[in-house]
């Protein structure tokens, strides 16, 4: 039996740790050919040490993905070396919290630099590539918080609510103009991941602006129906599902991932 994405191309933004990390070794051992970016440099190219060393094939890009001029890089970057763009996952993204009267307008402009930004240069440029093959997969990694909103989240909050509406739109436009291309996000809840670290604090950090049991396990016994968090993997799942032809018919979806937790 073959491998799901054997000899395809595929991009990752965020890839050096987290789930954006998982996701590369994920793909690779199902045969795709990994385009790692991330602005952390050292850890990007120790995942593609750990691609090559399992058999796999994989490349990193040093990468800010709030500059045009850095994404029109790593798509000419990826015509020059693969010839094609099969998957692009707009994985990277930052959160932190703040309440509204007391955040700096320099803080909503950097969140919403990268989360919405990141992910229209993403597409922007990806698109014509993906239109000259006459195929192609965008993966946008939203969150609940797109679909639920919760106090002292609002910046993060409306990036991701934000990518998931413009998901949508841009599978209005892909699918008008019949070309070949699938675009969905997709919505991870609470997982245990170092971005939480950030959004709510840990055992160790107090986040003074979350009035309630500001940590992973709090929060997950708070809010989830399951009662546990997600695992990165269960996350890559849904990645794989959205760029494999299990998922043909899915187009402008949003894939909720999330115990429950807004199944209320």
């Amino acid at each position: 039996m073959g491998k799901k994405f054997e000899g395809q191309v595929v991009c990752i933004t965020g890839a050096a740790k987290g789930i954006g990390r998982q996701a590369a070794l994920s793909f690779a051992a199902e045969g795709a050919v990994i385009v790692a970016t991330d602005i952390e440099t050292e850890p990007g190219k120790t995942l593609v040490a750990e691609v090559k060393g399992s058999g796999g094939k994989a490349s990193f890009i040093e990468h800010d993905v709030t500059s045009e001029e850095a994404w029109q890089n790593v798509i000419a970057n990826i015509r020059e070396q693969h010839g094609k763009l099969d998957v692009l996952i707009n994985n990277a993204g930052i959160g932190m919290t703040g309440l509204v009267h007391e955040m700096e307008l320099s803080l909503w402009r950097k969140m919403m630099a990268v989360n919405v930004d990141g992910v229209f240069l993403g597409v922007k440029h990806a698109l014509p590539l993906m239109r000259a093959a006459g195929s192609g997969n965008i993966i946008n990694v939203s969150s609940v918080a797109g679909i639920r909103s919760t106090a002292n989240f609002s910046c993060y909050c409306a990036t991701k609510a934000a990518v998931k509406s413009f998901t949508k739109s841009v599978a209005l436009e892909c699918a008008e103009a019949k070309d070949g291309i699938r675009v969905n996000s997709i919505h991870p809840g609470i997982i245990s991941t170092a971005i939480w670290d950030t959004l709510i604090g840990t055992e160790e950090t107090e986040t003074s602006n979350m009035p309630r049991d500001a940590t992973l396990a709090g929060m997950t016994s708070e809010a989830v129906p399951f009662g546990r968090t997600g695992t990165i993997q269960e996350i890559v799942n849904g990645m794989l599902f959205l760029a494999s032809d299990e998922s043909s018919y899915m187009h402008g979806a949003e894939l909720v991932l999330d115990g429950g937790l807004t199944a209320g």
